[in-house]
């Protein structure tokens, strides 16, 4: 993967709320492509806690048949 797509990911992902999120391109050239998909990985774990979290709280809601 790019540093562009990687940086365009990232962005993706920290829109997630649905404002949307731009990081400025010249930051690219201080990250590796490694660093970049470190920030990914991690932007997707809190996601994915974050949903799984979301999912279990409104369990408590669900109507019981």
């Amino acid at each position: 993967m790019e540093k562009e797509e990687l940086l365009e990911a990232i962005e993706k992902l920290l829109s997630f709320d649905g404002n949307e999120t731009s990081i400025n391109p010249d930051y690219l050239e201080y990250f590796t492509i490694e660093e970049l998909e470190a920030i990914k990985r991690k932007l997707e774990e809190k996601y994915e806690t974050m949903v799984e979290e979301n999912l279990e709280w409104m369990q408590q809601f669900k109507k019981e048949t």
